[in-house]
């Protein structure tokens, strides 16, 4: 029976990991290790200038997890590099409680945790779950179905395999199961974004900042993340490490670059 690490940004008590465990326990042998606290939209750190730690804690089901101080990419290291004295087979972070859609994958913590999978070598998924502006579902409800479905998704990936460093980013509208239009395989969408600063001054006299606006929206193009979500459909977009722009590398090569060395 496959390893399984399971973690995600929302911290190790919420209901999205805690469904999402469960549904993975069907394919395979499950260990949770998660963040303490949220960390969403934390990105990719890693924790260097101070220790770790690991806390077990029982959930309501009676299963055992691991809180960890650190980042979601801290939990997934420790899982990969011997913390709980086990190998694992594919790590899966989620459900998280919005979508990571578009350039949100360079924010997400969700993403990033699966991202340090597949530098360790290890295939790993990131599910992730509108808001309730995405579906008239229940929270509850549309978590049990985007953790069946990506159970059955993760069983693909142990079946067939993913190719070295990628993974698969995965978002569900907060549909039920027999809502879902079905599964769509995207590339990245155009993600809009309306932030905005909202500066405030402190007792003191001194400014401090808050970043805030409206809910990210997106350009629904066919074949895109965003463009399958928004017409009721899973969407599953590889990613992979390597962040080279190939033809602007060709171009390069006429460029005049100032001379150095001998």
């Amino acid at each position: 029976m496959p390893n399984i690490l399971v973690t995600n940004d929302d911290g190790v008590n919420a209901s999205g990991i805690q469904a999402l465990a469960k549904a993975l326990d069907a394919i395979g042998s499950v260990t949770v290790i998660a963040p303490e606290r949220n960390w969403s939209a934390a990105g990719h750190p890693k924790t260097l200038h101070k220790p770790l730690r690991l806390t077990p804690l029982v959930w309501p089901d009676g299963r055992t997890a691991y809180a960890s101080s650190g980042a979601p990419s801290d939990c997934v290291a420790l899982g990969l590099l011997g913390a709980v004295d086990m190998s694992f087979d594919l790590v899966v972070s989620g459900i998280n409680s919005a979508y990571n859609l578009g350039t949100d994958v360079f924010y997400s913590g969700t993403v990033a945790a699966a991202m340090e999978s597949i530098i360790n070598g290890v295939a790993a998924l990131a599910v992730s779950l509108g808001g309730a502006e995405s579906g008239p579902a229940s929270r509850e409800a549309a978590e049990l179905a985007a953790a069946a479905i990506a159970a059955e998704i993760a069983l693909e990936a142990l079946t067939k395999g993913l190719p070295a460093n990628t993974l698969l980013n995965i978002n569900l509208p907060r549909l039920v199961r027999a809502e879902l239009r079905g599964v769509q395989s995207t590339r990245l969408g155009r993600r809009v974004y309306r932030d905005v600063l909202d500066t405030r001054m402190d007792p003191w006299g001194r400014p401090y900042y808050w970043f805030g606006g409206e809910i990210p929206t997106g350009i629904p193009e066919d074949g895109s993340d965003i463009g399958a979500v928004e017409n009721g459909y899973v969407s599953v977009t590889p990613l992979g490490i390597d962040l080279t722009s190939y033809p602007t590398l060709a171009l390069l090569e006429g460029w005049r670059f100032p001379g150095v060395g001998a």
